[in-house]
């Protein structure tokens, strides 16, 4: 049987949480034993958001294929189990970049190509390849309903209804009702609007996920209902919650997953979410916290390390653990003395994430230094890594100079240096080392001890690489290289033995993380910055714990 479809869309603000939703009702079913997959359509010019700022877009999420996408996909992989690949999201650009290269070709046979049918057919086409292993394929619009870059994908579903039929398609709507506090009541208005802007252009939505700080009254649903054209039982109130890992379980006391399964006419199991209720439980109810400082270069907005954030929490919970971050810009701490070194008193655990630039950097060597010397857990991340390099020679090897030709092209000591393959390439998209690539460890380092194996796949996203001619003095100074690429080219993971703990990867683990399986290292690393904090008497009893929670 061919798959069936939910078209998940957002109306009113940006910024509701579609893919969340998505990620929340791809969950609950795929706990009923349905097998789903998620996509999302970006309505941005960009081809991919590889090139875009981590200020406007967030992070770039990378999947094993080496397709940088956009963070919802973070959330689809974290919250299901299904494959996701560069067909798994595509923007705009990448569309009109496939007609416009079939036009070209003669593809169309001299016809006048145009957004319907040739875009909209382009849409469809790439959701039905999404859609072929799976039962049901959950498919997300960005942006919002009203906005002209959107239409050609709205256009899309709507045909898709009109092709597959009702019992083959469902339309979910995620909607505001905001608190108007002068008024001290909740407002439909918004969502009204944006159904009938919905309407206006061929879709009736039959889901409504209406956002809102307060529960929606009884008297209030069957009012959207009435005004919107949906089932009162069909209009979900979607109250904020603390933990996003309690969505899913949210949804399921709303029946989400069961209206989703009548409108498609499916029949399956019972969903068995004791694992997430679990997972929940420990969010709210730790035994203490752990306070973990992040040394960055794009800390103003949070979705930049996303994943990154997500990971950590992901190792917090496995422990029982409250995980608390503090965000630390690295400009911030580039100064002449060591007065840097008050920001970084306290934590437990110190981590440096990835990065592109100059900017920064002193800031983050410098960090990297105080963890070292302070005996601080440390967790070096792709620049992390190659800024833990670039420390260790520097002030362990007497290399004063040494850099990375990113940031110093005339560096007499080039610890670090562009890919060998990539010298020569200017072009900015797509040219980085990307996707799933093997590591084999040291079987007594710490990272293989993490994994409980020798050899792991881990996701890439740069363009510089450790330059093995410095080997043997980073080495002879006590660095160890833990980790390579089978063929020995490429370094993938440096430690320091005689450090409590001090690991640091060329890789994005933190892709690859989920609730339910923390990522071994940052397991690992939330377990030591925990000890640390242990050793340093800074533990919470039960009774001070639960007073601060309050």
């Amino acid at each position: 049987m061919s798959a069936k479809y939910i078209f998940v869309t957002g109306g009113v603000v940006s910024s509701l949480g579609k893919g969340l939703a998505a990620a929340s009702i791809g969950c609950l079913l795929e706990a009923r034993g349905i097998r789903v997959n998620l996509m999302k359509f970006d309505p941005y010019l960009n081809v991919d958001p590889g090139t875009m700022s981590p200020f406007q877009h967030g992070e770039v999420f990378v999947t094993d294929d080496g397709a940088e996408t956009d963070l919802d996909m973070g959330h689809y992989e974290r919250f299901t189990h299904a494959k996701l690949s560069r067909d798994n999201n595509l923007t705009s650009g990448r569309i009109y970049e496939q007609v416009i290269t079939k036009e070209r070709r003669g593809d169309y046979l001299g016809k006048t190509v145009q957004v319907i049918p040739h875009v909209t057919n382009e849409i469809k086409n790439a959701m039905r390849k999404v859609a072929a292993e799976c039962d049901v394929c959950i498919v997300e619009i960005g942006g919002t309903v009203g906005d002209i870059e959107s239409l050609p994908f709205l256009e899309a579903i709507r045909q898709m209804r009109q092709d597959l039929g009702r019992d083959n398609t469902l339309f979910v709507h995620v909607t505001l009702v905001p608190w108007i506090a002068a008024a001290q009541e909740l407002k439909t208005k918004p969502t009204q609007h944006s159904v009938k802007e919905m309407l206006s252009i061929g879709i009736q939505p039959d889901i409504l996920l209406c956002r809102s700080e307060r529960p929606l009254p009884r008297e209030m649903r069957g009012k959207i209902a009435a005004f919107c054209n949906v089932e009162e039982r069909a209009v979900i109130g979607a109250r904020d919650v603390a933990s996003i890992y309690e969505l899913p379980l949210a949804f399921e006391l709303e029946h989400v997953d069961q209206l989703v399964l009548n409108y498609l006419r499916m029949e399956a199991k019972d969903a068995d979410m004791t694992k997430w209720k679990d997972i929940v439980h420990r969010a709210y109810n730790p035994k203490d916290e752990v306070h973990v400082g992040i040394v960055g270069k794009y800390v103003e907005y949070e979705d930049s390390y996303k994943s990154l954030k997500e990971a950590l929490v992901h190792g917090a919970l496995h422990a029982n653990l409250k995980l608390k971050v503090t965000w630390i810009e690295a400009e911030g701490l580039e100064t002449e003395d060591r007065s840097y070194e008050q920001q970084l008193e306290g934590f437990d655990g110190i981590l440096v994430p990835g990065g592109f630039g100059k900017r920064g950097i002193e800031g983050m060597l410098n960090a990297i230094r105080y963890a070292r010397e302070g005996n601080i857990p440390y967790f070096g991340i792709c620049l992390g890594m190659q800024t833990a390099c670039i420390e260790f020679a520097r002030n362990v090897c007497g290399l004063r100079d040494a850099n990375s030709s990113e940031f110093d092209m005339a560096t007499p000591h080039r610890i670090i240096y562009k890919l060998r393959e990539l010298t020569g390439v200017e072009e900015m998209g797509g040219t980085m080392r990307l996707g799933a690539w093997q590591c084999v460890m040291e079987p007594d380092s710490k990272a293989a001890a993490a994994y409980g194996t020798t050899e792991i796949s881990e996701r890439h996203r740069h363009r510089y690489e450790f330059n093995r001619e410095y080997e043997p003095i980073l080495v002879g100074g006590g660095l160890r290289l833990t980790g390579t690429t089978p063929d020995a080219t490429y370094v993938e993971i440096v430690e320091i033995p005689s450090h409590p703990y001090f690991v640091a990867c060329q890789f994005h683990p933190e892709f690859k993380s989920k609730p339910l399986e923390p990522h071994p290292l940052f397991r690992d690393f939330v377990a030591a910055s925990y000890k640390n904090r242990m050793s340093h008497g800074r533990a919470l009893s039960q009774a001070s714990f639960e007073a601060i929670a309050q």
